[in-house]
């Protein structure tokens, strides 16, 4: 029996780049820790972040659910490839909603410090099984993220 495949395809690598006025220790820490994470992931007043299991180390893996705060309709998973200490996150991640697969991303975190600025650049290559809007929706949520972040650590 032939499988019908109800996905349509979509692929783009997303550059991101904020400068932080904190050291590279507590933006590296601001990463590594679920709680403080969470508190700045959500790219919206409207919107949620939760982990539901973190596991921040080189083969670990993360669980989460995202989306509004009344129905955080997405789930997700985030494998931790490479992690060196103050300078690089390497991570894969899955994000699911009702039981199908709707996208997958290589995510490049480089930290370069200069003095008290860290400059954070983001690399996120998205494979999107749901056409467009995902991709669009992973840039929307990057950016309003990495805005929160450099808030956050402010």
């Amino acid at each position: 029996m032939e499988q019908v495949v109800d996905y349509e395809i979509g692929h783009k690598t997303l550059v991101f780049e904020r400068h932080c006025a904190a050291p590279v220790k507590r933006v590296f820490a601001a990463f590594a820790d679920p709680v403080i994470r969470a508190g700045w992931s959500a790219p919206s007043d409207g919107a949620v972040f939760i982990y539901d299991a973190a596991d921040f180390r080189e083969g670990g893996e993360d669980r989460f659910r995202c989306g509004s705060k009344e129905n955080p309709q997405y789930t997700g998973r985030t494998t931790y490839i490479a992690i060196v200490p103050d300078v690089l996150l390497v991570s894969s991640e899955v994000v699911e909603a009702g039981g199908r697969k709707l996208m997958s991303s290589l995510i490049t975190t480089e930290l370069a410090a200069e003095g008290d600025v860290t400059t954070i650049r983001m690399t996120v290559q998205v494979t999107s099984l749901f056409g467009d809007q995902m991709i669009v929706g992973t840039e929307i949520g990057n950016n309003a993220a990495l805005d929160n972040l450099v808030e956050h650590l402010v």
